[in-house]
């Protein structure tokens, strides 16, 4: 599963908005709509972040 639909994934099981997320992590609404849209892609220390956050390996997040 690419990034973007995992993201959106572990967000929706958790019971998240994304305004919720967005507080809750210190990113803005808009940067977690264009990760879930697949109009960027954050960088490793924001990635390693998102991983903390749900507790997952950052490789899950990737698809790796």
């Amino acid at each position: 599963m690419p990034f973007k639909d995992m993201l959106k994934f572990l967000r929706e099981e958790r019971g998240l908005s994304q305004d919720e997320f967005a507080r809750l992590t210190q990113l803005s609404k808009s940067t977690i709509s264009m990760y879930e849209n697949g109009n960027r892609e954050p960088k490793f220390e924001t990635l390693e972040a998102i991983a903390d956050f749900f507790n997952v390996d950052m490789n899950t997040l990737l698809d790796k």
